[in-house]
């Protein structure tokens, strides 16, 4: 028996050997090897002998998907010898006896997913292959250390947290008063990598596709909404979330993605930020650098123009029927990291891509990935939906005062600085925010921004060209610190810069905001200078509250003697009680610790059907306890033991949600020892 004879193939997939920390995907829960894409891995085959290249020959074989062909890269044999060329790179590392260690080197193109490996020997009596094996199977990644890979991203701390970090913090609220929520990605949590796989087969995504990063982030931005393809999840702004988890409960993707991955069908229910952050998983999962960012004052203007009309009526109030455009108090998406070869030289980097469904791109909803610095410069000839993109932060606030003659429209007033007030995305290495507004616009008012906004014109946007007078008395509602449940005073301040008296006639609606822009109305208030405060009242507003926790105040007035339209817009955003998350013992790998989670209701009523949710990744995967009443005044403690899996540092976070009272959330750091 002169011929070679496989005895053993091992993928050196264990966390302490050579391959996984080398490919920095040492923290994934799984069983199998996970190496990323042009960068070389190693695996030990053992023969029946001593290897001899001179009259030996053998292969790696790799393939993946159903129909395996060379031509197509769905088959790719490796050979180790000098003389043969092959797709991916391989070389003899070493050999010793009978064990040959063999270098492997995928192409920094090829296909991402799950891959079947085998052993083929060449015998005078044709190829001897190894039986498949599923222990053998190999999952290959986007590499964002690998300059050739359309994902490299050179920068080291970015890197490390938009493909390693796994837990975020994801910005809403108000620009001029911020609430976060922590947010657990667990990309490498048991399963998700392959509920991720799932979604690309699910969307019925062809194999050979799978290694082109815009067309992963393009089809995933269509699957993560359930919206025409089945995807992952169910969008639901109603309020009413009986049949689901409500989207402000969700303290994780983990549990959303394994969900979708057994069940085959749809999870409820999702808003802006969930659809954000579940996209930021899959995508960082993959390899792909990805943050999620937080837009304030995103337009969402659904006639194309560059526009959100307001109209008012003779006296000045806002007329309700007629104003269609909505702004969004703040919008998530998200940016991904990638060469752009379709696009000419200078667009590639982050591109914007939103899986919240809010229009159709080709007949589904999906959008990006739009180039930023295509959105920046005004360049949205270019794919994907940069128009959409470049109108969610440049659009123009225009109050239309309606002609009660003829019912035309008069433009009296234009505010430019509204809409896209400020574009927010984590700080790597750190729970600190950063301000990346300047990577979405040149400055308000700055001779580039006038240029940009040209540019988008000629591809199709319109604005408003009308520039009315300014009045001569500014109106402004400062900001207030308001705690939910309380009665406040909304105070207006007016500023006569004219040297002659003025007389304003001013009204005030106030509204319970979804942050989607869709209001329920908790009063109207009519005022003239010079009072001017309003006590708005919690019982106008309580009953009324959505998961938002948002006020929204638009004074509009008139200057009796001039006719001139005054006009002030502020977001008050209702700070929601803090939930406490204490651990107690000593965090240490395979140790038991206790995980308290405790809140007192500080309000006047009962809270009813309570949900408390927590998770930290390498601590406790999700769990959540229902409590159908907690009275006014009590309180309520959870305490649950955990054993960490593994060491570093990491987070617990917690929701407490029900339909009185959303966006409580509690968060405790920790380490854990080895």
């Amino acid at each position: 028996n002169y011929f070679l004879d496989i005895w053993d193939v091992n993928m050196l997939r264990r966390p302490d050997e050579v391959n996984t920390p080398q490919h920095s995907t040492h923290l994934y829960a799984s069983d199998h090897l996970i190496v990323r894409r042009g960068q070389e891995f190693q695996l030990k085959v053992t023969f029946d002998r001593p290897y001899k290249p001179s009259d030996d020959q053998f292969a790696v074989e790799f393939v993946i998907g159903g129909s395996p062909q060379y031509s197509k890269g769905t088959y790719i044999p490796v050979s180790v010898a000098k003389d043969r060329q092959s797709p991916w790179a391989g070389r003899v590392v070493d050999s010793t006896d009978n064990v040959v260690t063999v270098g492997i080197t995928p192409a920094p193109d090829c296909i991402v997913g799950k891959w079947r490996t085998y052993v083929a020997v060449v015998t005078p009596y044709g190829i001897r292959r190894t039986r498949r094996d599923e222990s053998r199977d190999l999952y290959v990644l986007f590499n964002a250390w690998a300059t050739g890979d359309s994902v490299f991203l050179d920068d080291a701390d970015e890197r490390e947290e938009c493909v390693l970090n796994e837990v975020g913090v994801i910005y809403h609220g108000a620009y001029d008063d911020m609430s976060e929520r922590p947010w657990n990605f667990g990309q490498f949590d048991y399963g998700v990598l392959d509920a991720c796989l799932f979604i690309m087969d699910k969307a019925a995504m062809p194999i050979t596709n799978r290694g082109d990063a815009i067309k992963v982030a393009r089809k995933a931005s269509a699957m993560l909404n359930s919206h025409d393809d089945d995807g992952v999840l169910v969008g639901n702004w109603s309020g009413d979330y009986t049949y689901g988890v409500a989207p402000t409960s969700w303290t994780g993707s983990t549990e959303i993605l394994l969900n979708y991955s057994s069940s085959k069908t749809p999870v409820c229910y999702a808003q802006c930020w969930v659809y954000a952050a579940v996209f930021n998983t899959f995508l960082r999962c993959l390899g792909i650098p990805a943050r999620v960012v937080t837009n304030f004052f995103s337009a969402h203007d659904n006639d194309g123009n560059l526009k959100t009309d307001v109209i008012l009526d003779e006296n000045g109030r806002i007329d309700k029927h007629r104003t269609k455009d909505s702004i969004w108090n703040y919008h998530c998406w998200n940016e991904c990291y990638m060469s752009r070869p379709d696009l000419p030289q200078g667009f590639g980097g982050w591109q914007a891509v939103d899986a919240t469904p809010q229009e159709t791109s080709d007949g589904m909803y999906r959008c990006g990935p739009a180039s930023v610095q295509a959105i920046k410069h005004g360049q949205i000839c270019f794919p994907f939906d940069a128009p959409f993109l470049f109108a969610e932060v440049n659009s123009d606030v225009v109050f239309y005062s309606r002609n009660p003659r003829d019912g035309t429209l008069d433009p009296v007033k234009v505010n430019s600085s509204h809409v896209g007030r400020m574009v927010v995305t984590k700080v790597p290495g750190q729970d600190a925010r950063r301000d990346i507004t300047d990577q979405y616009k040149f400055p308000e008012g700055s001779p580039e921004e006038r240029t940009v906004l040209e540019k988008a014109e000629e591809y199709g946007c319109h604005r408003e060209k009308a520039t009315p007078p300014e009045a001569d008395v500014e109106l402004d509602m400062p900001l207030m610190e308001v705690r939910v449940g309380d009665d406040f005073e909304l105070k207006l301040e007016f500023n006569n810069t004219s040297d002659q008296a003025r007389t304003v006639d001013v009204y005030v609606s106030g509204n319970v905001v979804y942050y989607t822009g869709v209001t329920r109305g908790v009063g109207r208030y009519r005022s003239t200078w010079p009072t001017s405060s309003e006590i708005v009242r919690s019982q106008d507003y309580m009953r009324k509250l959505v998961e938002q926790a948002n006020l929204h105040f638009i004074a509009t007035g008139k200057v009796k003697e001039t006719g001139q339209i005054i006009t002030s817009m502020r977001v008050v955003t209702l700070h929601t009680p803090k939930l406490s998350v204490e651990v107690s013992g000593l965090a240490k790998v395979s140790e038991e610790m206790m995980v308290t989670v405790e809140f007192t209701n500080p309000f006047k009523f009962n809270l009813e059907d309570v949900y408390v949710r927590v998770e930290g990744p390498g601590v406790m995967p999700p769990k959540y306890k229902h409590y159908s009443l907690i009275t006014a005044g009590s309180s309520l403690t959870w305490t649950e033991g955990v054993t960490p899996r593994r060491a570093g540092p990491t987070k617990l976070m917690a929701s407490l949600d029900c339909a009185a009272l959303r966006q409580v959330y509690g968060q405790a750091q920790l380490t854990v020892k080895p």
